[in-house]
């Protein structure tokens, strides 16, 4: 199988393997009623899949699982895990139940994200960025997928929506066993150590990629999590009907979280040709902005809010992978493994805050301007990431490019 063909049977496996994780979300105003839940209670169904992926991501590197197991046997079963918990929502009596199945949804997640990436780095040495960027781009649509789902059926049929989810990760993990193996590239996973993380931590360089990483992430997954209840109370206010039971908010969710994968495809091919820390920096500079402008298009017609909200989709995740492709570039060689591990926790970390947060100063202020609250990650990202271009060690960042 070749490397191209290969990369494409891996993104479909992605794309589906990640499928559970806003499968909650997708149906949270339907949860939130049947389990009597508010604002910042429903908030949990997405915070709980962020905690879970954390715990997964430092057991399996801790453990070094994805060196003692296949990474495609590994993925495969994972997402079976994530397929029988995202499953197992659907049946929940209650809450607890509910949110504890997803926290152990984001922990199997972890065994699907990483591994995933870890075979297209065993793939690729030779655009390896914009392989794993291709990989990300699918993850978007993935994560994405849930809310097409519920657009397509009626609001009151919530558990079709997490059943597909639950057949789509299955199918993911099936496709991957399709890759014949780990790839001609592939190295053991740099192990993880709590003693290193003090150096890493300490270090100036790696602390600004980190610190723009975290500015990134306080925004991105607040931002997917209550896209679909900003675009609700917008179309409430404008026709004062009952949005959700039409499912104009899911599907314009699907349409702009979807559209993070044309970012991905264009931070990935354009980071290696102008510098990571000048892409990073203007996609944060168009997302702040679109956070910080687009109440002024509330309860305007989607005709214009639409495109504001398409353009924020696509920037939103543009420099995902570019943050970790940076701190690969500038941890030492042994340190990687423990560098990434603990940009990515600090990250999902955050993102349980922000979660939670926003919901919370929607309640005050109103949905209409609450997503300028998400402008404050952009702007510390830009400034950490500018500062980073400034320093020496940026010339070790994408072939001397910054």
């Amino acid at each position: 199988m070749s490397p191209r063909r290969v990369l494409a049977v891996l993104a479909a496996a992605e794309l589906c393997g990640m499928a559970p994780w806003f499968s909650a979300s997708a149906v949270a105003p339907t949860l939130a009623r049947l389990w009597r839940l508010g604002a910042a209670d429903a908030a949990w169904l997405t915070i709980s899949v962020q905690l879970g992926f954390v715990a997964g991501a430092l057991v399996s590197a801790l453990l070094t699982l994805s060196d003692r197991w296949s990474a495609r046997r590994l993925f495969a079963a994972s997402a079976a895990i994530a397929a029988a918990a995202t499953l197992g929502v659907a049946f929940a009596p209650g809450p607890a139940g509910g949110i504890a199945l997803r926290m152990l949804t984001g922990a199997a997640l972890a065994g699907v994200y990483p591994p995933g990436m870890k075979i297209a780095a065993g793939w690729f040495r030779e655009g390896r960025g914009l392989a794993i960027g291709t990989l990300v781009g699918a993850l978007t649509l993935g994560s994405a997928f849930p809310h097409l789902v519920r657009w397509a059926v009626p609001a009151a049929q919530w558990r079709p929506v997490l059943a597909v989810a639950a057949a789509a990760a299955l199918a993911g993990g099936a496709l991957v066993l399709l890759v014949p193996h780990d790839g001609p590239f592939a190295a053991p996973a740099p192990r993880f150590s709590w003693r290193a993380a003090p150096r890493i931590l300490g270090d100036r360089a790696m602390s600004l990629a980190n610190l723009g990483y975290l500015g990134h992430m306080w925004e991105l997954y607040a931002m997917w999590t209550w896209m679909a209840a900003f675009v609700a109370a917008s179309e409430q206010v404008r026709s004062g009907g009952d949005p959700v039971a039409s499912g104009v908010p899911a599907l314009v969710t699907f349409a702009v979280i979807g559209s993070g994968a044309v970012g991905c495809w264009l931070g990935g091919r354009y980071a290696d040709r102008w510098g990571r820390t000048l892409v990073t920096s203007v996609a944060m500079a168009i997302s702040g902005s679109c956070a910080l402008s687009v109440g002024a298009l509330f309860a305007r017609s989607l005709v214009l809010l639409g495109p504001l909200l398409l353009v924020w989709g696509v920037a939103v995740v543009a420099d995902s992978a570019q943050f970790s492709a940076a701190v690969s570039e500038l941890a030492p060689r042994d340190l990687v493994g423990t560098a990434l591990t603990l940009q990515t926790s600090l990250g999902f970390l955050l993102t349980c805050f922000t979660i939670y947060l926003l919901p919370w100063f929607a309640a005050r202020v109103g949905w209409q301007w609450s997503m300028s609250l998400l402008a404050l990650g952009p702007a510390g990202g830009v400034c950490a990431m500018l500062a980073l271009r400034r320093r020496p060690e940026a010339q070790r960042l994408a072939g001397g490019r910054g």
